[in-house]
C-alpha cells in the first residue's frame, strides 16, 4: 500500500485520494498498486456500492510521476498480477462491473484524463483543466482512450487534444460531453460526494446492468488498450520519450532528429 494513496469507506462509498499535493500527485509506481488494489478490493466488496476518485491539494493528478516511471519495466506476464501496476490498475478500471465516479479537483492531466473515461461520472471543479500531452513526452495515448476520447468528444476534438496538447477548462469539458457536471471550487469535495452517493444508494443490480448496457463495447475497449500498450511499451524505449524526459527535467525545449 502506498502512502500517497488514501482509501475511506463511509455509507457504501469508497472513496480512493490521491494524496501526494506537494508532487502535484503525480503518480508513482506503487501508487498504481495501491489503487488497482482498492479498484479490485471494491469488486469484490458486496457492501460497497461506488468508488470515487479525487486528489488531495489543487491538483486532481499531473499525471505519471517521470523519474519513477521511466525506471519502471515496460513489459510484463500474461497474467495480471505479473503485470506492471500502471497495467493492473488500466485493467481494473476497464473491468469493474461496478460504478466508478471522478471528483476532478483541478488539473487532470495525462492519466488524469484519460481515467476519466473508464468513469461512469465525472465532475470536477470550476477551475479543472483537462489534458493528454502524451506526444510531448514522445508517447502515445492509453487505457484506450484513442478509442473512447473520440467517442466522447468526437474525432476532430479528440485530435486535437492529443497531437497539439491542447487545454480543456471545464466548461470547455462539459460542452463536449468529457464532464456531466462542475461545482464550484470552494466545498467541492462537499459538492461532489452527494453524486457518489446517490449511486451508492441505488438499487445495485439495476445500476450494474445499467453501466453493463452503456458499456457494451468492452470488448473492443480491450483490443485497443493492448495495441496502445505495445506501442507505448516501445516508445517507452525509445530515444524521442528519454529526449523528452530529459528535456522536461532541464525545463529545455526537447530536440529531435
Amino acid at each position: 500500500m502506498s502512502d500517497h494513496i488514501r482509501i475511506d469507506h463511509s455509507e457504501r462509498v469508497t472513496a480512493v485520494t490521491l494524496a501526494r499535493p506537494e508532487k502535484k500527485n503525480a503518480i508513482t509506481q506503487a501508487m498504481y498498486q495501491a489503487m488497482a488494489d482498492a479498484v479490485n478490493a471494491y469488486r469484490e466488496d458486496d457492501e460497497a456500492r461506488a468508488l470515487m476518485f479525487i486528489g488531495e491539494g489543487d491538483y486532481f493528478t499531473s499525471g505519471n510521476d517521470l523519474q519513477d516511471f521511466s525506471m519502471a519495466a515496460a513489459g510484463g506476464g500474461a497474467a495480471d498480477h505479473d503485470l506492471p501496476p500502471v497495467i493492473q490498475f488500466l485493467h481494473a478500471i476497464r473491468d469493474c462491473e461496478k460504478p466508478l465516479v471522478a471528483a476532478v479537483n483541478g488539473p487532470a492531466i495525462g492519466v488524469g484524463l484519460t481515467l476519466t473515461l473508464h468513469c461512469d461520472l465525472v465532475c470536477a471543479a470550476q477551475s479543472a483543466t483537462f489534458a493528454a500531452p502524451f506526444v510531448s513526452l514522445g508517447l502515445v495515448p492509453e487505457a484506450a482512450s484513442s478509442l473512447l476520447l473520440p467517442q466522447a468528444i468526437g474525432m476532430a476534438a479528440a485530435s486535437d487534444v492529443f497531437m497539439t496538447g491542447r487545454v480543456l477548462t471545464a466548461e470547455e469539458s462539459l460542452a463536449m460531453g468529457l464532464i456531466s457536471r462542475i461545482f464550484a471550487d470552494e466545498g467541492f469535495a462537499e459538492e461532489a460526494r452527494p453524486l457518489a452517493l446517490s449511486i451508492a444508494r441505488a438499487a445495485p443490480q439495476a445500476m450494474r446492468h445499467t453501466k453493463a448496457l452503456l458499456r457494451t463495447q468492452n470488448a473492443q475497449v480491450s483490443e485497443v488498450m493492448a495495441i496502445e500498450s505495445a506501442i507505448f511499451a516501445a516508445q517507452l524505449r525509445s530515444p524521442e520519450f528519454m529526449e523528452s524526459v530529459a528535456a522536461k527535467l532541464a525545463k529545455r525545449p526537447a530536440v529531435y532528429p
